[in-house]
């Protein structure tokens, strides 16, 4: 159950930032914004790492795999789009679009892992952003009759 409620608080938490980072984004620029996310998180977990008192083990970082490293450049990339993204959509549908990507990344990343493709993701997928034109279409109406 703990972890169910984590998984909550991260999602609402991710919601947060896109936003938080967006506005940064728009007062100081896209890519500075992504820059002065990085280094206020590199400040925090620093911080974290002495109070916790963890250590890294250097030695250890030659057995790790080289695609383990990329999540730092994909989150750059994340907070960079998401401060291009976020002050130009809607929130609820930027949280139903990364849903999207994620259903889909997910599925891909299942077929190369173990051979499988989840048809009821694909169709789920399929089927929000069905959802997401179709309230779209209905936003746009409601704007050009004023209400």
């Amino acid at each position: 159950m703990i972890y169910i409620i984590l998984a909550i608080i991260g999602g609402f938490l991710t919601i947060m930032s896109m936003v938080v980072n967006a506005g940064l984004g728009k007062e100081v620029g896209v890519f500075q914004g992504t820059f002065i996310n990085y280094i206020v998180g590199l400040i925090l977990i620093t911080i974290l790492v002495f109070i916790l008192g963890s250590s890294l083990d250097i030695n250890s970082l030659g057995n790790i795999p080289f695609y383990a490293f990329l999540g730092g450049s994909l989150g750059v990339l994340v907070v960079a789009s998401s401060n291009i993204i976020v002050p130009k959509i809607p929130a609820i549908y930027t949280v139903l679009l990364n849903f999207i990507g994620q259903i889909f990344a997910g599925v891909i990343i299942d077929y190369i892992r173990f051979d499988f493709i989840s048809k009821g993701k694909i169709i789920g997928g399929i089927l929000i952003v069905l959802g997401i034109l179709y309230n779209t279409g209905i936003d746009k109406k409601q704007l050009s009759e004023g209400k």
